[in-house]
């Protein structure tokens, strides 16, 4: 019996070996094949911009192609359920935003638990939103909407890009803390809702400085304020919209997230490819200029800021009673 025992117990031993050192070759062989950063947007708003000039670094640092797949709709939540649902390797990926953080306490059934559901890789930046309107609105000022607003309650319309989006709630807490009635009209992107902005069927916007600096500086768009406590130096002249509401504060962030069970060897490496990425003069020059601060740390930071902004934004959400449109 015991001279059975033994060539099993080998086996065993053998087969172990074997498997270790074929999952330790996979991980260092990795990344084999093309990388998705899916954005939870339609193509041309701010979350777009920063995963296509953030993918084309990480694609060089990888050795790989990084690709961006834009899956818009329901509030991020498409596109961010897809991920949840992948594979936990390292190929699929999602540029993550302000909804991410918000979703949880404004949706009232994530099909994903947001806290359990991904492994954080890396806090790329934060920065500002900045309200706007046509460059031949009669809004000049902050103070010029407020004015507008309260003559008539429910006309104004302010677009976002989607339900729990940052402009979603830079609107509403305008709407709160100026005492106002502005109408939200939610799109599948900050690129539809510019769309609409310029053509006229919307009067207001509180897009990202990702999103709409471009716009701002070929005088396409006016900048009345910006939602950062004070005004951001890539926007001189714009002040904060806090100088003419005491304590208006948003800010937008931009982060990747792998799904829940990724190797820690696989997101160290996509943390170091998006480091390189982020920290790049390339990248530097596409971004700063429109507010963007960047980060780039580690996935600990991402998953320290993140939940710090679920719980001052569920505060909001819960106090002031905000409703997914």
């Amino acid at each position: 019996m015991l001279g059975l025992i033994r060539p099993l117990r080998l086996r065993a031993r053998v087969l172990l070996a074997t498997l270790t050192m074929a999952t330790s070759v996979a991980v260092a062989a990795y990344p084999d094949r093309p990388i998705r950063i899916v954005v939870p947007f339609a193509p041309g708003g701010g979350t777009d911009l920063i995963a296509r000039t953030l993918g084309a670094g990480m694609s060089q640092a990888l050795g790989q192609q990084v690709l961006v797949d834009n899956k818009p709709g329901a509030g991020t939540m498409i596109g961010t359920d897809a991920v949840a649902k992948s594979p936990a390797d390292g190929y699929t990926l999602v540029m993550a935003s302000f909804a991410h953080a918000v979703n949880p306490t404004l949706q009232p059934k994530l099909p994903f638990d947001t806290n359990k559901a991904f492994t954080p890789v890396i806090l790329v930046g934060r920065g500002p939103n900045v309200l706007v309107v046509r460059p031949e609105s009669p809004y000049k000022t902050v103070a010029d909407v407020i004015v507008a607003a309260k003559a008539n309650p429910g006309k104004l319309t302010f677009a976002s890009q989607g339900n729990g989006t940052s402009a979603h709630l830079a609107g509403e807490m305008f709407k709160n803390f100026a005492k106002v009635d502005i109408t939200h009209v939610p799109y599948r992107g900050a690129g539809p809702a510019m769309t609409d902005l310029l053509g006229g069927q919307v009067d207001l916007f509180f897009g990202t400085a990702a999103a709409v600096s471009t716009f701002v500086d070929s005088g396409k768009l006016r900048a009345l304020g910006v939602t950062t406590p004070k005004p951001s130096p890539a926007l001189k002249g714009v002040p904060a919209i806090a100088d003419t509401i005491p304590g208006f504060q948003v800010e937008s962030w931009y982060g990747i997230y792998a799904p829940a069970g990724t190797p820690p060897d696989v997101v160290a490496k996509l943390n170091a490819a998006a480091r390189t990425a982020a920290q790049s003069p390339e990248f530097k020059t596409k971004v700063e200029h429109e507010g963007l601060v960047i980060s780039a740390g580690s996935p600990a930071e991402l998953d320290a800021y993140v939940r710090g902004e679920q719980a001052r934004w569920g505060k909001v959400v819960k106090e002031n009673n905000l409703k997914a449109d």
